[in-house]
């Protein structure tokens, strides 16, 4: 999937370039927003899966956590439900390092997850 070119100049516009990739520059705010946005994507399908099953369980708002990768400490919004029975893939409970974390957002992509 290539991103498209008018894409990238609305997330370059008003930045300069050098700083892309620096500690909280655009690349962190990227993988932020994707992480978040893979984990809103497994609560629905997790909600999804519980009410096929007849529960009624909902979400219930959100857990700040701060996540160790290789190159940046991130604070993700992980989503919560009423019931306690999320246990998200993409970053498991109680886990705080997370080497792999670029890899892992990527490949999570290129198998074609959906993503709402």
């Amino acid at each position: 999937m290539a991103i498209k070119k008018d894409t990238l100049d609305q997330l370059l516009a008003g930045r300069d370039p050098k700083e892309v990739f620096n500690k909280d520059g655009l690349f962190d705010e990227l993988k932020k927003a994707l992480a978040e946005r893979v984990l809103n994507a497994e609560i629905d399908d997790h909600l999804e899966g519980e009410a096929a099953e007849g529960r009624k369980n909902h979400r219930n708002g959100y857990s700040n956590k701060n996540v160790i990768t290789e190159t940046s400490k991130l604070d993700i919004r992980i989503p919560r439900d009423r019931e306690g029975t999320f246990d998200p893939k993409l970053i498991a409970r109680y886990q705080r390092r997370f080497p792999g974390f670029d890899e892992k957002i990527v490949s999570m992509y290129a198998r074609g997850m959906t993503v709402r």
